[in-house]
């Protein structure tokens, strides 16, 4: 079956000659290109019982790559388990209105910090008030920007437990439904969303004079913002495994694309506004990577971010006193080798020799990449 990477071997040059994108929009289309592949570089392993060899080739490591990101995501959810406390989670999901779709591609990095100031804020804010729970509660917060068309679709998936520390210091937790309403969410999301906007416009790169923008403003505060809460999970371990489905995921999977042929690509879509029935949709070449180009975000973004007990600067503290709070064992993990962690998903040790059965890999030597590929 076709990838996104043969996509990009094929046209990706092409693409960049003709519509010239950013130079980290073309560093991606060259990385997942050459992903796995000599022009990377790589390794050579020998046996160490019968002298079998095999040749690896380097991963790109693009976080854009749909081959680099199973081990990256695997290694992620491990490192949460540490964090999980013996509460419901919740899932959460904020939608920017299509109406803002252009000024979120001319100003991507301004737009999508909005959209996660905005709706962590809104939370946090909420939470905090004793008319709904009346304590300090953490966030994981994960952008995604497209939809299942690959069109531009920019929402956060945020996951809340349910309960958080008063300022008396001690654990408060909600009741089995979310503690906020989703329309009283989606009102002070809004609010501050559209009210952080005016505060940035001087430093949008956007074409629209006083009376197009005061018209856009209008239009937005008079529309119903899209906020949406899902029930909670049935267990701590199974926001992992739901998580897993959210953090490293990129614009379209490779199993998702059914043919590259005459210049078009085919791959399967699902319509949510159509009871969710799974379609195909085929588009040309340049137009498949138009729009897998449209998520490429800004160079040293972060799509993973954390709020609350959860932020990085009193994550330690915080969420320590939450675990004592609520009984929670303390977990030292261990930092698993490639090998280590392929044994812990798959139950199969990459290292064995495949020929004997007995002898186990080691690497012998380097493979450098050809010499006229940078």
């Amino acid at each position: 079956m076709s990838e996104v990477q043969d996509v990009f071997r094929e046209y990706g040059e092409e693409y960049m000659r003709i519509q010239k994108p950013l130079p980290h929009v073309c560093k991606a289309i060259r990385e997942i290109a050459a992903c796995r592949t000599a022009a990377l570089g790589g390794h050579t392993d020998t046996c160490d019982e019968c002298g079998h060899t095999k040749q690896s080739y380097n991963s790109c490591r693009n976080r854009h790559c749909p081959k680099c990101q199973a081990l990256a995501k695997e290694r992620w959810i491990l490192a949460r388990e540490a964090e999980l406390l013996p509460v419901p989670y919740f899932h959460v999901v904020f939608t920017l209105p299509s109406e803002l779709n252009e000024l979120v591609m001319r100003n991507r990095k301004i737009m999508l910090n909005l959209l996660f100031q905005a709706s962590s804020e809104t939370v946090r804010e909420l939470a905090t008030d004793p008319k709904y729970l009346g304590a300090e509660i953490g966030l994981t917060s994960i952008l995604h920007t497209w939809g299942q068309n690959l069109t531009l679709h920019p929402h956060v998936h945020m996951i809340v437990p349910s309960g958080g520390v008063t300022p008396h210091g001690r654990w408060r937790e909600s009741s089995k439904k979310f503690f906020i309403p989703v329309k009283v969410m989606a009102k002070l999301f809004r609010g501050k969303f559209l009210y952080d906007l005016e505060q940035s416009r001087q430093k949008l790169e956007e074409p629209l004079c006083d009376d197009e923008w005061k018209c856009l403003m209008n239009r937005l505060y008079r529309k119903d913002w899209y906020v949406y809460c899902k029930r909670p999970f049935r267990s701590p371990r199974s926001v992992l495994q739901y998580l897993g489905r959210y953090t490293h995921r990129v614009a379209i999977s490779n199993h998702r694309i059914i043919s590259l042929q005459d210049r078009n690509v085919t791959f399967k879509w699902r319509d949510y506004r159509d009871s969710s029935k799974e379609k195909q949709m085929t588009l040309t070449a340049h137009e498949f990577i138009r729009r897998f180009l449209l998520h490429i975000l800004p160079p040293n973004f972060t799509k993973i971010r954390y709020y609350g007990f959860l932020a990085s600067g009193c994550k330690r503290k915080k969420l320590a006193l939450c675990k004592t709070l609520t009984g929670t064992a303390q977990i030292v993990l261990k930092k698993l080798s490639m090998a280590e962690l392929m044994m812990k998903l798959t139950g199969r040790d990459i290292t064995l020799c495949p020929v004997c059965g007995i002898g186990h890999f080691v690497a012998a030597s380097g493979l450098s990449p050809p010499s006229d590929i940078n």
